[in-house]
């Protein structure tokens, strides 16, 4: 489905976790799950709740780091595909992560994140 897209077509880590687990220490741990590298340490930046489009909330934080997206090594999922054909495939849960610009980022973001930017910004110039 994502595939040829590009534009609205990019996500932050992000998944789901339970009542057990914080949603800091979720966020740390997809990071790490889907690009195979671990989170890195400094001082977390909330950039609080957002609902998307689906209904699913998502939360985010910023850290300020370096991140070598050439060291992206992403797990992998199984889903059915081509649909109803029976057969499992195994697809990578990211296909790239690259550095950009926040106008670059906010036209690449899918819809429901793109506040996260804009908080970001806000935050820093404070």
């Amino acid at each position: 489905m994502w595939a040829n897209k590009d534009d609205r077509a990019w996500s932050i880590p992000k998944g789901e976790y339970t009542v057990d687990e914080q949603p800091l220490a979720a966020a740390r741990r997809e990071f790490a799950e889907e690009t195979g590298s671990p989170a890195p340490g400094g001082s977390e930046i909330a950039l609080g709740e957002l609902r998307q489009p689906g209904g699913k909330v998502v939360t985010a934080w910023a850290v300020g780091a370096d991140y070598d997206p050439a060291t992206l090594r992403s797990n992998t999922f199984t889903l059915e595909w081509p649909p109803r054909s029976g057969r499992q495939r195994e697809f990578p849960e990211v296909d790239r992560a690259a550095w950009v610009d926040l106008d670059t980022a906010r036209a690449k973001l899918v819809r429901g994140q793109v506040a996260f930017i804009d908080r970001l910004v806000q935050q820093l110039d404070q």
